[in-house]
């Protein structure tokens, strides 16, 4: 959305929610945005600007509310499209295994999507698609 600068994200992250908030007619996206923080009330205390250049990291003992949110909106935007193709397929797959709960499906399947993430950054190259496919398989195969 806003390629690497977080202040920014994070705005939209509140312009949306206060343009809700005051009942105004929202943009697709920022309906997306809006919903995936209706399903986060435990993020709600973050939206200010307090938030816009706090770092979250594992010795807080916290997750990063606009990573995580971030994560859903990707997670999301890929079902939408289904791409990679056939993330859709799997995912109804995986919420089937989660007893229809897409949310904990969803959160499981961020999983995979952090793991892909965090290894394509750590090897200086693009996410690989067919690991995350794989691990989508694994996790509708496995509980």
């Amino acid at each position: 959305m806003f390629g690497q600068d977080r202040s920014r994200l994070r705005q939209f992250y509140f312009d949306c929610w206060d343009k809700a908030q005051r009942g105004e007619a929202l943009q697709p996206l920022e309906k997306l945005v809006v919903d995936v923080l209706r399903q986060h009330p435990e993020y709600h205390r973050h939206l200010s600007a307090d938030a816009l250049d706090r770092d979250w990291t594992p010795e807080d003992g916290e997750t990063n509310p606009f990573l995580h949110m971030g994560m859903h909106i990707a997670l999301t935007e890929q079902l939408q499209a289904d791409n990679p193709a056939g993330v859709r397929a799997r995912y109804q797959a995986v919420s089937q295994r989660y007893a229809g709960d897409t949310h904990a499906a969803e959160h499981a399947m961020m999983e995979c999507l952090g793991l892909v993430l965090w290894e394509a950054q750590r090897q200086g190259r693009l996410p690989d698609q067919q690991a995350f496919l794989d691990c989508l398989d694994r996790l509708a195969s496995s509980r």
